[in-house]
């Protein structure tokens, strides 16, 4: 089985990625900057993240690279002032600090201590005054304010909660000290000898809505002096939930407040794609293959194929002549694998939307599987399995079906005469036979119905034995076709599925008016 971490080796092709963050980072006109890494989750972020760290420690530059995950943050009552300590500490960890910077640093610690007590001892107002937050942005008014705080306190005295965030966002001390502070933490960075700080933000698109605009926040001090570069990676949806969940009861925004908060703090953004075919064929040849061999000769296949890939970027795929051109002997043990990756990378791509950890997990239930089957002294057919496994996976109302078929021992006779397109032989599966899905799935080799797939199905039982599963077989023929268009990955599916609901409810409001 494989993993799931991030890793700094590039199955993905997607270096070209982490040469344009790397390009940005290193122009001096662009700093203080932040780049947005977009992508769903599973997409590779965490991997491009530390194959850029990887490259930037390779310039010896002086420059320092922290990796702060946001996620261990998320139990804290004050996130941004850990935060705050969190690079700081950081600093100290890659810097032998002496002098200047030894005193620099100690006043930072101080400061953020003193934001600390701050934070603790106001009740209102502070989130304006720590960062600037959310009155530049989103023109917050005295109301919105008020109204806000007695949903949390019940009943105030107005005049004196206005009385007291004028004289907390008049307060000059706090402002004053959020300035010392930006300007020590710039001084910081020279004194320590640091060309650049590039601080990574990972899993922040995991943490709750308040963690999430505690970060964004809290890297606002450190963007508007220095040489600081930001990287976050995040999916940008959850990122803009939590700023529009943290602004939803102010009245008066007339814009998409996500969108405008992003780009007021992200002036980067980079856009992670997703697998297409070949892309997903080369990724699981990739993961098959690092199981096959030994490391050392794994290492020198991958370095051939990158360089090959790298001659026809655009149109480049694996076959037995692209391996064979490598070594004979390792082609020869990697021809199943290659078979298997490429009746994988059709289905894989489309049902998953090119997502790498979401492949990453089918090889890994597979791979558990055949293990579970040998522990029992039998073998289970990688191929045969990982046909049987896209219907569970991307066709469920045909997968109940097989169940029951199993049972009645008709499976084999129905999947025969649906791979010889006998349709005076096809009973039971009739209402599959004209589905696109179905059609190119059973096309697929190697044919199986002609296999004993009792033992296949043994393996799956959990899937089997859902209680989801149980409860959809007391559905209707048409009600399970609409659950299964409402769980499929495909827009489009959904989409139709969805009208399939309205006009269903429209009828049963018919009938019983």
């Amino acid at each position: 089985m494989w993993r799931d971490s991030e890793t700094e080796i590039d199955y993905l092709d997607y270096g070209y990625i982490v040469d344009i963050m790397i390009d940005t980072i290193n122009d001096e006109k662009l700093l203080p900057s932040c780049i947005g890494l977009y992508g769903d989750w599973g997409s590779g972020k965490s991997s491009l993240m530390h194959m850029c760290m990887k490259k930037l420690k390779e310039q010896k530059d002086d420059t320092v690279c922290l990796l702060f995950n946001g996620w261990l943050y998320e139990s804290y009552d004050d996130a941004k002032t850990a935060i705050l300590s969190s690079i700081l500490d950081g600093i100290k960890e890659n810097r032998k600090l002496e002098g200047t910077a030894l005193e620099i640093i100690r006043a930072l610690y101080q400061s953020v201590d003193k934001f600390k007590l701050i934070k603790g001892g106001i009740k209102f107002g502070i989130d304006l005054a720590l960062t600037g937050g959310i009155g530049s942005i989103a023109n917050l008014t005295m109301k919105s304010v008020i109204k806000k705080s007695k949903k949390v306190l019940g009943e105030l005295d107005e005049e004196a909660v206005i009385k007291d965030i004028k004289e907390k966002l008049d307060y000059k001390e706090l402002r004053e000290d959020i300035k010392e502070f930006r300007e020590k933490f710039a001084k910081l960075i020279e004194a320590a000898g640091i060309e650049k700080l590039v601080i990574y933000v990972d899993e922040l698109d995991r943490c709750s809505p308040n963690t999430i605009l505690d970060t964004l926040e809290a890297m606002r001090l450190f963007l508007f002096n220095g040489k600081v570069a930001f990287v976050i990676g995040a999916d940008e949806r959850h990122v803009s939930y939590a700023i529009k969940n943290k602004f939803k009861d102010i009245e008066g925004i007339n814009m998409d407040i996500g969108k405008e908060y992003q780009e007021k703090i992200i002036q980067y953004p980079i856009r992670i794609p997703s697998m297409n075919k070949d892309e997903t064929e080369f990724y699981i040849l990739c993961l098959l293959a690092e199981n096959e061999l030994e490391e050392q000769k794994f290492n020198g296949l991958l370095s051939y194929l990158q360089e090959k890939r790298a001659e026809s970027p655009l149109e480049f795929s694996i076959d037995m002549t692209v391996l064979k051109g490598y070594d004979d002997r390792i082609a020869t043990k990697l021809n199943e694998s290659l078979i298997l990756s490429k009746q994988l990378s059709g289905i894989l791509s489309s049902g998953l939307n090119g997502n790498p950890r979401q492949c990453k997990r089918f090889l890994n239930t597979m791979d558990m599987r055949q293990k579970m089957a040998r522990f029992k002294r039998i073998t289970l057919n990688s191929q045969i399995l990982a046909k049987i496994m896209e219907v569970e996976y991307f066709n469920p109302s045909l997968f109940r079906k097989m169940v029951e078929l199993l049972g009645k021992n008709l499976l084999e006779t129905e999947l025969r005469a649906l791979e010889s397109e006998d349709e005076s032989a096809l009973k039971a599966l009739i209402p599959w036979k004209d589905d696109l899905w179905v059609r190119q799935w059973i096309k697929i080799k190697p044919p199986i119905g002609d296999k004993n797939l009792m033992e296949y199905f043994y393996f799956m039982r959990s899937s089997v034995n859902d209680k989801t599963l149980v409860d959809i077989q007391k559905m209707s023929e048409q009600a399970k076709k609409i659950f299964d268009g409402l769980v499929k990955h495909s827009d489009s599916i959904f989409r139709e599925a969805k009208k399939n609901v309205d006009k269903y409810m429209f009828l049963v409001q018919v009938c019983f008016r």
